[in-house]
């Protein structure tokens, strides 16, 4: 599974593999897919890229039955009992009592433990056999499991937090009153390819004309549907426009309504249907390379979602020197376009479209681009993100 917890755990793992004096473990489950966790690799423990990762069977898939119930309960009843709160946890998984039973063993033989994000089985159950020596990146923002009173403990009693944007650490202050819990906003490190292969990939999916993209999960609740049914809005408007076009006009009318039509290139998985349409191109999962290429390639790199605590892809298109357009509900990602003045936060369909439209003038494009790429540039190396992490750790243990 490559969520955006999971590329920040494996990059910031490998990343403090190779500064002197660590030694890197990660324990995580057998499972690739979040909806199942089911087993799917097969080895217990192997070395990837300086690091041993141990991988623990889960138990039991997931119980979304349990999950709702106990969901409805506290929503509709206002029902928040430890036992609920846990069970719901619990179904949720993935379930890998395996994992804490390893900590709760071999705990004196680590230094630290760095727990990384607040909603899923192990952080809560694996921190609360180290509180001593638990760190913790929540990857937090406003959703409706993160109201679970069990999660006071959790934030309140691990010796350090890491968030990864201001706007998370505010949220989660107010939320849990843990000031006092000693923390760093660090955010992860960002590399681009200096290489630009995005002729060859777009001619290999023939793709042409101007294009926006979006990489990541494709699902509804990352607000794909919403951003697939606002290109068609505009798209439509343009054909209507061109059906307006007056008899005596010498342009091409087919070809007008082709070069004013903007494209959207979608890379990644889920479980969403794509419309057959042709501005709409779906990718699936592509490499990285791939994945670099079409950000390369476009306009400009989109966001809908609302729900974000950090996002990689978003930062990764802005670092390739494209533009951002993201949902202005999201506190996080309306932050990245404050702070960057590289891109627009749109919440609504009119705002969307206006943002779109000087998206397309090649002097705003290129000027905000510019400004995005820098605010990445200089926020988000590599180095100063590891450095900075690996401080923290050291002088809180």
């Amino acid at each position: 599974m490559l969520g955006g917890s999971e590329t920040y755990t494996r990059k910031t793992a490998e990343a403090l593999a190779l500064r002197e004096g660590f030694e890197v473990e990660v324990l995580t489950s057998k499972a690739l897919d979040f909806k199942t966790w089911a087993d799917y690799f097969e080895k217990d423990v192997e070395e990837i890229n300086g690091v041993t990762v141990r991988r623990f069977s889960v138990k039991h898939k997931r119980n979304r039955l349990v999950q709702r119930s106990a969901q409805i309960l506290m929503h509709n009843l206002g029902i928040h009992t430890k036992n609920l709160e846990e069970k719901r946890l619990i179904a949720r998984g993935p379930y890998v009592p395996g994992l804490v039973e390893f900590i709760k063993e071999h705990k004196d033989e680590y230094d630290a433990f760095v727990f990384v994000t607040f909603l899923y089985y192990p952080a809560y159950f694996g921190a609360k056999e180290v509180y001593d020596k638990a760190f913790f990146v929540p990857t937090a923002h406003d959703e409706e499991p993160i109201y679970m009173n069990i999660f006071d403990e959790l934030f309140n009693n691990v010796k350090g937090i890491v968030y990864l944007t201001d706007e998370e650490k505010e949220f989660i202050n107010k939320k849990f009153h843990n000031e006092n819990v000693p923390s760093i906003v660090n955010g992860m490190g960002i590399e681009i390819p200096e290489e630009d292969n995005s002729e060859e990939f777009l001619k290999k999916n023939a793709i042409d004309g101007r294009y926006i993209a979006y990489c990541g999960r494709i699902e509804e609740n990352k607000g794909v549907k919403m951003l697939i049914d606002y290109v068609q809005k505009y798209n439509a408007e343009i054909a209507e426009g061109k059906n307006e076009t007056k008899a005596d006009d010498t342009t091409d009318a087919s070809d007008k309504y082709y070069a004013e039509t903007v494209k959207l290139v979608l890379t990644g998985k889920g479980n969403m249907s794509i419309p057959e349409d042709a501005n709409i191109k779906y990718l699936g999962f592509v490499s990285e390379e791939d994945k670099f290429s079409a950000m390369k390639g476009s306009m400009a790199i989109c966001l809908p979602s609302e729900f974000e605590s950090f996002s990689i892809t978003l930062l990764e298109g802005m670092g390739c020197g494209k533009p951002a357009l993201v949902n202005a509900n999201s506190e996080v990602l309306k932050g990245h376009i404050e702070k960057s003045g590289g891109g627009f936060a749109f919440g609504s369909y009119e705002e969307f479209r206006e943002a779109l439209e000087k998206l397309l003038d090649e002097n705003i494009n290129a000027e905000l681009g510019l400004k995005a790429a820098e605010y990445v540039n200089c926020n988000y190396s590599t180095e100063a993100v590891i450095k900075e992490f690996s401080d923290f750790l050291i002088s809180n243990l």
